[in-house]
């Protein structure tokens, strides 16, 4: 348009457009934070560490009860929920944290609730009975349609936009690499997936899948079981896959899932992040998953409801003997007392590191358990400018694993100020020591570790944080390295003594995932019952 002309209505009604547009992005440039709050939290690696010293009392007190379950988190809670509907009601759970839920667990600050670990559940195949079940008895999935179709509550369902990629200094849908890749490339993504179909529906002779949920119903035919003993990276090569989108894509995949990159997880356990799931239950939601602003929190909710009246939180269990019951000893943090539990049966629901404590004879030697630091920022609304948040939010080439917008899932029209959680594992050659050094880290080394990463997408982040709260989580899930999975040491891991302490967590699976917890717990309990 010429100096001195007139706008027209459609021109001003542009400018008018494009102005909102920008007012967020110059209020984004122009507004800034002087300070910011910064905290750390994490698990209580500190009474857990007690163990090794086991200095504590004399016991003062004697609970008698049939089933023992030691441990709160989702595999301690699916026990439970498995005796109550069983009517098994004489049980009592002890767990170490002043909460249930372990990785299932949340925080909340007074703009959002947000996780403190898992934070969403796939849809399940539909073999998967046991936690379609669940998901009605939690009025997730509500029935069923004319056509047989699962009628879900979408609400509790990712809202659009569920995923998209930094990628290329710009954002894209969805978290596979897209935007100006090469020919190559896009042959080699093509080819992967559709392996990855036909390894979706392969099963053995037996009509069992090669890759399922939960893992313990897998095939265990020679051809599969090498697969275990492999490394996903080698299997690649063997495969002639090499694009860098492709290994940074199935890298980030296997860190999101397992803590561990391709370096490390074997070849099944890669191959199975894609071809576990069928997308056999729904075919309207399949690309969908269950999240909530507290995340898996909201689940362990729902399964401690047959605890109350049965738990104890800020429980340390030091000592057991087997007479002709089970005897427990547990230090109570909250009282500093010792008691004693004595039990006709004990399902330790607890991870292997712990149970190398308390039962001498077993050894956590090959678990090897991955460091995850989650750190929640509270930002000031304008943040992002004209940029629609997505649920999870990837950055390419990142160390950490991105962010989620806690908020997403809210329904309130007033936009108060922004709350996202970063994750990061720590995906290297030696988990203790990257666990050694994720303790040491205070809080100033850790906020220049997450700025670092956020700032290849965001660069003026900084400017509007409000607060920052940071979540240690030393050993937050077992990585399916070669051979963890059908190994000799899982198996006998899984065995139960005498008949009257047995067994359960999802590292015995040797995938942490809430699945392989929801059915460790179940398979567990109706075992002993």
């Amino acid at each position: 348009m010429k100096s001195g002309g007139k706008y027209s209505r459609k021109e001003f009604l542009t400018t008018l457009f494009l102005g909102s547009l920008m007012l967020p992005f110059l209020q984004y440039c122009g507004k800034k934070v002087k300070s910011m709050l910064l905290k750390v939290t994490g698990t209580n690696h500190v009474l857990g560490h007690q163990l090794w010293a086991k200095d504590f009392p004399q016991f003062s007190e004697v609970i008698h009860t049939h089933y023992l379950i030691v441990g709160g988190g989702i595999s301690g809670l699916s026990a439970s929920r498995f005796f109550s509907q069983n009517n098994q009601n004489d049980y009592l759970l002890l767990e170490m944290e002043n909460h249930l839920g372990g990785n299932s667990s949340n925080g909340k600050n007074k703009f959002s609730k947000f996780p403190l670990g898992a934070h969403y559940l796939p849809l399940p195949n539909k073999e998967n009975t046991e936690i379609i079940d669940f998901l009605k008895e939690c009025e997730i999935y509500l029935g069923d349609d004319e056509t047989g179709e699962p009628v879900l509550d979408e609400y509790q369902m990712t809202f659009p936009q569920q995923e998209r990629l930094f990628f290329k200094n710009a954002w894209q849908n969805d978290i596979v690499p897209q935007k100006g890749i090469s020919p190559e490339t896009q042959k080699e993504l093509t080819r992967f997936f559709t392996i990855m179909d036909r390894f979706r529906e392969k099963k053995d002779a037996q009509g069992k899948y090669w890759f399922t949920i939960p893992v313990q119903d897998s095939s265990r035919e020679d051809e599969v079981l090498k697969l275990e003993n492999i490394l996903f990276k080698d299997w690649l090569a063997e495969l002639k896959f090499q694009s860098e989108e492709l290994m940074w894509l199935l890298d980030y995949s296997c860190r999101d899932d397992y803590g561990l990159g391709i370096d490390y997880v074997s070849a099944w356990a890669g191959i199975h992040y894609f071809a576990g799931r069928k997308n056999t239950w729904s075919k309207k939601y399949k690309d969908q998953v269950f999240t909530w602003p507290e995340g898996n929190a909201r689940l362990a909710k729902h399964l401690s409801k047959y605890t109350e009246g049965k738990h104890l939180t800020g429980q340390l269990v030091f000592e057991v003997k087997i007479n002709d019951k089970v005897e427990v000893l547990s230090f109570d943090n909250v009282n500093k007392k010792t008691k004693k539990i004595i039990a006709e049966k004990v399902l330790f629901a607890t991870p292997q590191f712990v149970n190398e404590r308390i039962l001498t004879h077993k050894k956590a030697s090959s678990f090897h358990y991955v460091p995850w630091l989650l750190t929640t920022i509270t930002l000031q609304n304008e943040f992002g400018g004209d940029e629609e948040l997505a649920w999870d939010n990837v950055i390419y080439g990142s160390s950490g694993l991105g962010y989620i917008y806690d908020q997403h899932q809210n329904l309130d029209q007033i936009l108060n100020e922004k709350v996202i959680t970063y994750y990061r594992s720590f995906s290297s050659n030696d988990s203790k020591k990257a666990r050694k050094k994720l303790y040491a880290m205070k809080e100033a080394e850790l906020r220049n570790l997450v700025l670092e990463d956020l700032k290849k997408a965001h660069p003026l982040i900084e400017d509007f944080i409000i607060e920052m709260q940071f979540h240690k989580i030393g050993h937050a899930m077992i990585a399916p390295v070669p051979g963890q999975i059908f190994g000799e040491a899982a198996q006998l891991a899984k065995e139960p003594i005498e008949g009257k302490i047995f067994f359960a967590h999802s590292d015995l699976s040797g995938i942490s995932i809430f699945e392989e917890a929801f059915y460790q717990g179940i398979r567990t309990a109706e075992q002993m019952v």
